[in-house]
């Protein structure tokens, strides 16, 4: 697959149009088959982390205070991410996230997702659940650190995306596994995943 960005927020509430803010961002470069750079950082918005959140991500709000602004994080991981697509777990959330802290300070933020807990519903129907760290269990992905933590979660991310793409090159005898077999596949009900390969596969199916 091209190279890809696979990005995590994690935030102060499930989305900023009820006024959530993100409080941390990572972003890691995926290029043959590998995590090959890796952006991350806390972010200062100036809101304060429910008690709740706190617990979960670990992430407190004197951590945040002593944090770059929001403003400044978000500018360099744009920069990070240039032009190659991004891929998230859930991306409808990080999407919401991505758009509405870039719209912050001035930037376009219409990017496609691909979202591989969608792919990973089509690929691995067989798996307990499709939550990040039940996948990384089902699939013996390699350990990245606390799940919460952006940094931890978009390393575990990409690696499920690499499975998923190597699954389905065994599969369905795919040379490769391009960026836009996997949106189709998330668009497509999971009797279609045959279907979609077919498309995109070098050896015709029987």
């Amino acid at each position: 697959m091209e190279p890809v960005v696979v990005i995590d927020f994690e935030t102060t509430g499930l989305s900023p149009d009820h006024g959530a803010r993100a409080t941390e961002i990572a972003a890691v470069l995926v290029r043959n088959g590998q995590v090959v750079d890796r952006y991350q950082s806390l972010m200062n918005a100036g809101q304060r982390i429910p008690p709740f959140i706190q617990s979960l991500t670990g992430i407190t709000n004197s951590m945040i205070r002593t944090a770059p602004p929001a403003a400044q994080v978000m500018a360099e991981v744009a920069d990070f991410v240039g032009d190659y697509p991004l891929v998230a777990h859930n991306a409808s959330f990080d999407r919401k996230f991505w758009q509405a802290e870039l719209a912050r300070i001035g930037y376009q933020a219409q990017r496609t997702f691909v979202c591989s807990m969608l792919v990973a519903r089509r690929v691995l129907p067989g798996a307990p659940n499709h939550k990040l760290g039940t996948l990384a269990t089902y699939a013996r992905l390699p350990a990245t650190g606390r799940h919460h933590r952006a940094l931890a979660d978009a390393e575990m991310a990409a690696h499920l995306t690499l499975f998923l793409e190597r699954r389905l090159a065994e599969q369905f005898r795919l040379g490769a596994v391009s960026y836009e077999l996997l949106q189709r596949i998330q668009r497509a009900s999971r009797s279609r995943l045959s279907e979609c390969a077919q498309e995109y596969s070098p050896v015709p199916q029987r």
